[in-house]
């Protein structure tokens, strides 16, 4: 197979309130490094939503882990293998600064947008999500931080501020979060390779990378 021919397309199935996706997203960075360079990897992320139900403004991070865990003490058990997995990713989780769970619908278009300038952009700005939520214990589902988010990651940000007004991108997103439970997503993250090949969970670097090899070289999971 020729060098121009060793392209492997990658959706990732993400919701930005998911700490696992996080954790996934440095382990996919790790396997990007150790990948045949000739190697071109495209890189798309696609919504999901671990709580659709959440309201716009989102719900008190202590009532929300009371109704889902039955309290705080039961949640921190939970929260501790993910402690620990994003202390060996180098990400300084504080799960302690979160005051909202949110609806991530919003930050899901943003992430869509993010996308139409590029994926390096879109990258970008999902990474700028999950440090907001997870480090610094942002709301990503308030209009305002979300476009402060935009700004940091290079977007518009009175564009994006005016478009999260409206009703731009939300059919669409819906209908992707709606797809991807079509076709049997039911935990992220997922990584689907060329739309073929589906890798549930936040997988080793070794374990990526070995399928993006296999993938550009015609093999089949």
């Amino acid at each position: 197979m020729s060098t121009a021919e060793k392209k492997v397309k990658l959706d990732i199935v993400s919701d930005v309130m998911c700490p696992w996706c996080f954790v996934g997203k440095r382990r996919l960075e790790k396997a990007l490094k150790n990948i045949d360079q000739e190697i071109d990897v495209e890189i798309k992320w696609l919504p999901f939503q671990l709580d659709a139900t959440l309201p716009p403004e989102g719900k008190d991070r202590q009532l929300y882990l009371s109704e889902k865990f039955g309290g705080k003490e039961n949640a921190e058990k939970f929260y501790q293998t993910i402690k620990q997995a994003g202390d060996d990713e180098g990400i300084d989780f504080d799960f302690d600064a979160i005051e909202v769970s949110p609806n991530t619908m919003d930050a899901h278009r943003l992430i869509a947008w993010a996308g139409q300038q590029g994926d390096e952009q879109q990258d970008r700005i999902v990474e700028l999500l999950f440090k907001a939520y997870f480090q610094d214990g942002k709301n990503i589902g308030d209009h305002a931080v979300l476009a402060k988010i935009a700004a940091e990651g290079g977007m518009d940000a009175q564009q994006v501020s005016g478009r999260l007004k409206s009703d731009d991108g939300l059919i669409e997103t819906r209908q992707a979060v709606d797809h991807a439970h079509q076709i049997g997503v039911n935990g992220v993250p997922c990584f689907i390779f060329d739309g073929k090949y589906g890798v549930s969970g936040a997988q080793a670097p070794e374990t990526l990378a070995m399928a993006i090899g296999k993938i550009a070289n015609g093999e089949g999971l």
